[in-house]
């Protein structure tokens, strides 16, 4: 099949962009790896002894990181729709976060335990319908809110991929109520052009 115009230029750009090539050359499973990482060297969300939970982890480039944070130290449960090859030192279930039944399975993997740190790099399977992508990626990101206000210890942090658009203020808003401090992060292996940033909701009241 041939490449339309738009598909040639995504390729070209992702065949030369530097954290594609890092993330090969380093052995993170994808270039979001390097947004945890700066994310995390600016604001210190991961240390060893925590238990997190990774919503939307694959291929696991985030869970990757965070395993090498907590050095050996700690618990990491990964939860996401497509299958995610195994990482020594995270535990994995596989199936829609939109589903009670899956998010039953999560909470029950917890063992009632609540949990320090929750990141979620989740995006819905895109439409290119603009108005429908940015609804179906506030549903997702109002899920992880729900659970984390249900599952983070007190002072807990919490970091999502959120679309400025619809919905996005209210997101803001009920992170701000949630949280002692909420601050945006757009890292640098984030594409400029994209609408994507990540909220840190810091400290649960």
């Amino acid at each position: 099949m041939k490449l339309k115009p738009s598909s040639k230029a995504w390729m070209h750009e992702h065949i030369n962009d530097e954290f594609v090539k890092r993330a090969q050359k380093e052995g993170y499973r994808a270039r979001a790896a390097y947004k945890l990482i700066e994310i995390d060297d600016k604001d210190k969300l991961i240390r060893p002894g925590m238990t997190i939970v990774d919503l939307g982890a694959t291929p696991g480039s985030w869970s990757q990181v965070a395993v090498q944070r907590l050095k050996g130290q700690g618990r990491i449960v990964a939860l996401d729709l497509l299958e995610m090859e195994p990482i020594k030192g995270v535990e994995f279930i596989q199936g829609d976060f939109r589903e009670d039944a899956v998010l039953k399975q999560l909470e029950n993997s917890l063992n009632g335990k609540q949990v320090d740190l929750v990141i979620a790099d989740m995006a819905p399977n895109m439409s290119g319908i603009a108005i429908v992508d940015q609804a179906g990626a506030a549903y997702l990101t109002e899920l992880a809110l729900e659970f984390s206000k249900d599952w983070l210890k007190p002072s807990g942090n919490f970091l999502v991929k959120v679309f400025i658009g619809e919905g996005f203020d209210d997101i803001l808003l009920n992170m701000r109520a949630m949280f002692d401090k909420v601050v945006t992060r757009k890292p640098k292996a984030s594409r400029g052009r994209s609408s994507e940033v990540y909220l840190l909701g810091l400290g649960r009241k």
